[in-house]
């Protein structure tokens, strides 16, 4: 599995210590983009990091996170390489990997738990793009 990058704003930076343990502990290489406290920050500042290194190829996925998940999703999906999608269920993640073939799971870090976050990683990073009539319809996303 190539590294993983991982960002956060300061509502989501627990979460996002939690998630690089649980990388560590299944050899999960990563890439941390940010942030580094929970003072309070801008979470554009490292939803672009995150995107930038998923474009340049330093990380083939991304997790990102914010309180909602909202801020951090509309930030990275402004990349046009970027296709970061809002999960908190499971089957959520796998249908975002299927269909929309995601490349950043995007986690609402106030209303998700530990657990929770970890069954949305291990689904999304299991479940294949389906391609076929989905291909045509990512390849209309960016214009």
């Amino acid at each position: 599995m190539a590294q993983i990058g991982i960002a956060s704003d300061h509502a989501g930076f627990a979460l996002k210590e939690h998630l690089k343990k649980f990388f560590e502990t299944r050899g999960i290489g990563y890439v941390d983009y940010g942030t580094t406290s929970e003072d309070s920050c801008d979470y554009p500042d490292y939803a672009h990091a995150l995107a930038k290194g998923i474009e340049q190829g330093d990380c083939e996925k991304g997790v990102a996170i914010c309180g909602s998940g909202q801020g951090i999703a509309m930030t990275l999906n402004k990349h046009a390489h970027i296709r970061a999608a809002i999960a908190w269920i499971p089957e959520i993640a796998s249908l975002a990997r299927q269909h929309n073939n995601a490349n950043v799971l995007v986690l609402p870090g106030r209303f998700i738990s530990n657990e929770e976050a970890e069954a949305c990683f291990e689904i999304f990073m299991k479940t294949a793009f389906e391609g076929g009539r989905h291909q045509q319809r990512v390849d209309k996303i960016s214009f």
